[in-house]
């Protein structure tokens, strides 16, 4: 059996509530399938995607979007853009309600690419997270789901 890491929860969700706010970044906004980064707005619409959309990978300041996230349980592929750049910590943002899982043989891959540390949590929790660190001058990344 696959041991699978996860912190889901159930609990109701006003889908347009702020979910945090951080006015000094680089992550200033998260709501349900919107972030703002650096000042610019990334989310998917009823219109269609703004930005990189609701599934985003941040290091530093640079969003790019999460493209190989595809369901809700990760595997090794799905972990990109965040290897060969001094990375030490990885936050995982799990969505709103911890829908994403991630197994343990997923983060040993991580852990054995060269990133010493792998955190997950629900994406408001990782937003959070993100900034401190950021602000504590780590070398961090964070690939986050920004809906369920």
């Amino acid at each position: 059996m696959t041991s699978l890491v996860s912190n889901r929860s159930f609990a109701p969700t006003n889908f347009f509530a702020i979910m945090f706010d951080d006015k000094n970044g680089p992550i200033e906004h998260f709501s349900w399938g919107k972030f703002i980064v650096a000042g610019s707005l990334h989310a998917k619409t009823p219109e269609g995607k703004t930005g990189k959309g609701k599934d985003i990978r941040i290091v530093g300041t640079e969003v790019t979007k999460w493209k190989e996230r595809d369901g809700h349980v990760l595997d090794a592929d799905m972990i990109t853009g965040v290897f060969d750049r001094g990375i030490k910590v990885l936050i995982i943002g799990t969505g709103v309600h911890g829908m994403l899982e991630c197994p343990e043989k997923v983060i040993k891959k991580i852990r054995k690419k060269g990133i010493d540390e792998v955190i997950l949590k629900k994406t408001p929790d990782a937003c959070k997270l993100y900034n401190k660190l950021f602000y504590k001058g780590k070398k961090v990344a964070l690939l986050a789901h920004g809906t369920c």
